[in-house]
């Protein structure tokens, strides 16, 4: 049985963000810094009451008889609780012989031309183990993109008028940017597992290294054209966000009233027309969230019974990055033509700062 290792980085990229954003906020409260430490506040707490919506969710939690469950997600203790369960079920799946299983069938990825399949035995243990990797997979991308990609923008805005950083927030961004590459990592994954659904993937470590580089080239590079545009003209940057998120989150809209296809009702069965409304309209918020920042390697498509297209445009993917270097690029030359002179002022200085250092060895 596989080791759970991502249900741990998916808790501890959650523990140690949300610890960092407290004692930020604690920092900014001593600093009389209000407005700061609401909004460091607002961008740690929201999404980790997301999180826990969507472990009870996944879980369907909110049917079954589980006090103790529903008290320690609202005391936000949620995710640490499933990990613990998590590695329970992990340890004692090596001593209970399971009396019922379930068989897989799968494909090996094609050599020479040919693929062969495999069945594989798939007791309990392992299926709830699935569902707990599934269940902060998802947790994993609401962190990332609705709370630690704003969070990021937010201390890296803070650090530039400040022109100083400190070692708290220098280290509460390393973590912000960690927890939104890895969320973008589960994206890709999900996307190869979904075109490849019917094989037996298995990726590669230097696969994992590539797309971790890739993203976070890719996240860096967006968030400091957002952060720059921001220091020289901040009205117009809530134009520019407003732009990106509606763009996206209407996109999938527009395509299901475009199709003509009758509103899903196959969801959740517990749901009403009403619950499947708000589940939609949340799946389609975090699709903009994530594309507001990067590719989301996933499509979104409502009118599938799966909610995701299991085929990959790459004309979509094309027109995105040409969009997004435009906008960069705009972005950027708005942010040179309006800047100050503290600029120049602060490279003169580090530069100086150097030279400095330098003399002084030799």
């Amino acid at each position: 049985m596989k080791f759970p290792g991502s249900v741990l980085a998916s808790v501890f990229l959650f523990v140690a963000e949300t610890t960092a954003a407290l004692y930020l906020s604690s920092t900014y409260r001593s600093g009389g810094d209000g407005m700061w430490q609401a909004l460091t506040l607002l961008f740690s707490l929201l999404p980790c009451a997301l999180v826990q919506l969507t472990l009870l969710f996944v879980h369907r939690d909110f049917s079954r008889d589980r006090p103790l469950v529903l008290l320690l997600h609202l005391l936000q203790l949620g995710p640490l609780f499933r990990c613990f369960e998590v590695f329970c079920i992990y340890c004692q799946s090596s001593h209970i012989e399971e009396p019922y299983v379930s068989i897989t069938k799968k494909r090996q990825m094609p050599k020479n031309g040919f693929s062969e399949e495999i069945e594989k035995e798939v007791g309990q243990a392992e299926g709830k183990l699935f569902t707990h990797r599934s269940a902060f997979s998802r947790a994993s991308v609401i962190q990332a993109f609705l709370g630690s990609a704003p969070q990021l923008t937010l201390q890296l805005y803070i650090s530039t008028l400040q022109q100083h950083i400190t070692i708290g927030r220098c280290f509460f961004m390393v973590l912000s940017l960690l927890s939104i590459v890895y969320g973008a990592l589960r994206c890709n994954i999900l996307a190869i597992k979904i075109k490849y659904d019917e094989y037996d993937v298995k990726v590669k470590p230097l696969a994992y290294v590539c797309i971790f580089l890739w993203r976070s080239f890719e996240i860096a590079t967006r968030v400091i054209v957002l952060v720059l545009f921001t220091s020289v003209l901040k009205a117009w940057v809530v134009m520019v966000v407003l732009i990106n998120f509606f763009s996206f989150f209407l996109y999938p809209w527009i395509l299901f009233w475009c199709s003509g296809s009758p509103f899903p009702e196959n969801i959740e069965k517990a749901l009403s027309r009403v619950g499947t409304t708000i589940v939609l309209c949340f799946l389609t918020l975090l699709y903009a969230g994530i594309n507001m920042f990067c590719w989301s390697a996933v499509q979104l498509k409502i009118n599938n019974p799966d909610l995701i297209s299991k085929s990959q445009n790459w004309y979509r993917l094309l027109v995105y990055y040409m969009l997004r270097f435009i906008e960069n690029a705009f972005l950027l030359l708005m942010w040179y033509l309006y800047k100050t002179d503290i600029y120049m002022f602060q490279g003169f200085v580090l530069l100086e700062k150097v030279i400095k250092k330098d003399v002084t060895a030799n």
